[in-house]
């Protein structure tokens, strides 16, 4: 399950959602405008309450307030699980109602056969990339790189991490110890536009990728020989992993006489290409 994929598409018309408690949960706002085109789709909730009062005594155990990825940043919606969101849409009066459970039970669908069988969910990931004209090696690196994360990240939460800040404060001293820059400020090497919301491994080059790699490969191995619990003792674990990839990659630097670290940036990359034949077309 690729839990990265916070955004789709139904119909051109774009759904929040946010992973929790092992499901996906839908932003509500964003299927009511989907199925009404709604101008203000908390007004006609409101009065779809007011309309079913079944669903607005229920609507407490159907509706959950979790965080979620904003243009403006994490901010705290109303969403609900298919199952929840099958039952809204029960009073919406909409010619896309049908197509929209269609739709929804096909995500599903998917969600079930990926847990039963996880290599679909890699192939679905891999297809993602390609049709993003990411080459095949750089793939292959992707992918790897997000099964060690995996790995990394489930070993964090049997020993204690739970918050989000938490997770994030672990990877930042893996990568700040493994290439001597946080993250933020290798988005800005990268010249990320500003409160983009783009993943940096995306746009990481192969050797990057390569050296994340292996210092969240490393801080998993530490972590466990060491049987490292708690925030502050998996924080000494990370950068122990990160100082292992540090040394390789400065050995290599002194090798090669080049740095690891690149401007290279697979996004500004693609709005270049775009540029370039938007351009041509125009011609």
């Amino acid at each position: 399950m690729n839990k990265n994929n916070k955004l789709i598409v139904f119909e051109d018309k774009r759904i929040r959602r946010t992973w929790h408690n092992e499901d996906w949960y839908y932003v509500i706002e964003d299927i009511v405008f989907a199925l009404t085109e709604s101008k203000n789709p908390k007004d006609y909730l409101n009065k779809l309450k007011i309309r079913d009062l079944e669903l607005s005594e229920g609507w407490g155990q159907i509706v959950h307030t979790l965080g979620v990825e904003t243009t403006g940043g994490n901010q705290r919606m109303n969403c609900a699980n298919t199952k929840g969101i099958f039952r809204i849409i029960q009073s919406i009066p909409s010619k896309r109602a049908e197509p929209f459970k269609l739709w929804l039970a096909k995500l599903g669908q998917e969600r079930i056969e990926e847990i039963e069988n996880p290599e679909l969910a890699q192939d679905r990931v891999k297809e993602y990339y390609e049709l993003k004209g990411y080459p095949k090696d750089w793939i292959d690196k992707r992918l790897r790189g997000i099964a060690v994360r995996q790995d990394l990240t489930d070993e964090w939460k049997t020993r204690g991490i739970e918050e989000r800040r938490d997770f994030a404060i672990l990877t930042n001293e893996i990568h700040e110890a493994t290439f001597d820059i946080s993250i933020q400020t290798h988005k800005e090497l990268k010249n990320f536009p500003k409160q983009s919301k783009a993943n940096l491994r995306d746009h990481m080059t192969d050797l990057e990728l390569i050296f994340t790699m292996l210092s969240e490969r490393a801080t998993t191995e530490i972590t466990k020989t060491q049987d490292a619990k708690g925030f502050d003792q998996l924080k000494i674990a990370s950068k122990k992993g990160g100082n292992i990839a540090k040394n390789a990659r400065l050995e290599l630097e002194e090798e090669t006489g080049k740095k690891v670290l690149s401007k290279d940036n697979y996004l500004m990359k693609n709005k270049r290409k775009e540029l370039t034949q938007s351009n041509g077309d125009k011609k």
